[in-house]
């Protein structure tokens, strides 16, 4: 038992590596080639990266980020192997996992859901779906889920237009992304029909309680900032795990 728990450790500190290196890159480079400091842009070669080296040109270190990501990809390939999801078993569940895990740092750190992780996404997400569900509920959620989300980000666009006309100002941002819109498709291929209704009434929940949270705290620390954007893709995450991994 042990040593296996040593072996899924190493396997979750391998996929920290991925993570962290996907997130380093892809949204500075939009390609994925040698690593690059995340602070000054400049390449950085595989020892540096994988030993969590400073830059050695800006001679930074490395960000908390990711020592976070490494430490929690192992704490969490550990848990999954005690207790792994009962549809997806470890396997599946675990790169699963490390997709999620990618989305959402990137949506973190960047406020954007890349599109070719969208795509690798729809792919994981259509096998997926079938594999549990068939090919009409797969399909019907992924598309519900990206209707729904899309009229979402309509009327998201629509008053915040609304409110920069009303206030005078220039449109900043938005409360969602294009990239969200992708991953609800995404999920929904997984959760079906109808999980996918579930999935996003839970995220909205979620991103609320969230919300109010942080209102509350700007509020006793006297920085309070009408409509201040937050990355709503963990929300779809978090929601999307509670349901399909826990089932």
């Amino acid at each position: 038992m042990a040593l296996q728990i040593a072996l899924i450790a190493v396997l979750g500190w391998t996929a920290g590596w991925l993570i962290n290196y996907i997130a380093d890159v892809l949204p500075l480079t939009r390609q994925l080639n040698h690593p690059v400091c995340v602070l000054c842009g400049q390449r950085l070669s595989w020892g540096e990266f994988l030993l969590g080296k400073p830059c050695p040109t800006c001679r930074n270190r490395r960000p908390r980020r990711f020592w976070i990501v490494q430490a929690l990809s192992v704490a969490g390939s550990i848990w999954f192997w005690l207790y792994p999801s009962n549809r997806l078993g470890f396997w599946i569940g675990w790169i699963l996992l490390v997709y999620l895990a990618i989305v959402a740092v990137i949506d973190i750190e960047h406020r954007l859901i890349l599109h070719p992780v969208s795509i690798v996404g729809a792919g994981l997400g259509l096998l997926i779906g079938i594999w549990l569900r068939g090919w009409s509920q797969t399909l019907i959620g992924g598309a519900a889920g990206f209707g729904m989300m899309l009229l979402l980000y309509y009327l998201g666009d629509w008053f915040a237009r609304w409110l920069a006309r009303k206030r005078g100002q220039d449109l900043e941002e938005v409360a969602l992304g294009f990239g969200d819109v992708n991953l609800a498709g995404v999920l929904g291929l997984m959760l079906g029909w109808p999980g996918i209704v579930a999935g996003l009434l839970l995220a909205i929940l979620l991103g609320g309680a969230v919300s109010l949270l942080i209102i509350a705290s700007q509020v006793i620390t006297r920085r309070y900032t009408p409509f201040t954007a937050i990355p709503y893709a963990p929300f779809l995450i978090l929601g999307f795990i509670i349901l399909l991994y826990r089932s």
